[in-house]
């Protein structure tokens, strides 16, 4: 009944994606891990020396690149993670209409993983962002106001 190139075709390239898919998920938590590290150091002077030796341009410009990388992580790595979920369902519910226990529940356990850590990596890239986006507009705030009292 299902049996034509098209679909055939489009088993096989889903079959090949969960790979790439657990490795770009394994990436986005690593990277997720790494901007953890740098907010911290943002967090404990890195946005006050930044603003000192950038000026309100450079704190505004790097600001603006971190709260992006932070959104990024935010919005891919929740996909990554239903990616991973659907691609093995696939041949697990076929082997459990064959009576293979065994490959459903390997499917299903590769399936629940890659949703865990697609929603780790994405609630952490979450609160990334919000953080920064206080962190960096508190110190323009601050910077403006510093700049006005110098030449007022």
């Amino acid at each position: 009944m299902f049996s034509s190139i098209s679909l055939n075709l489009m088993h096989q390239i889903t079959g090949f994606l969960l790979d790439p898919v657990v490795w770009g998920l394994l990436f986005f938590i690593a990277l997720a891990v790494y901007e953890t590290g740098l907010a911290i150091g943002e967090r404990f002077g890195g946005i006050q020396r930044l603003a000192d030796s950038a000026g309100l341009v450079g704190l505004r410009q790097a600001g603006k690149r971190r709260i992006e990388r932070a959104d990024f992580i935010t919005r891919i790595a929740p996909m990554l993670g239903l990616m991973g979920t659907l691609i093995p369902l696939g041949p697990g519910l076929a082997a459990l209409g064959e009576g293979e226990l065994t490959i459903l529940t390997t499917a299903m356990t590769v399936a629940f993983d890659t949703t865990v850590i697609g929603l780790l990596a994405g609630i952490m890239g979450f609160v990334l962002g919000r953080m920064r986006r206080r962190w960096y507009d508190a110190a323009m705030e601050t910077f403006a106001i510093n700049e006005a009292e110098a030449h007022g």
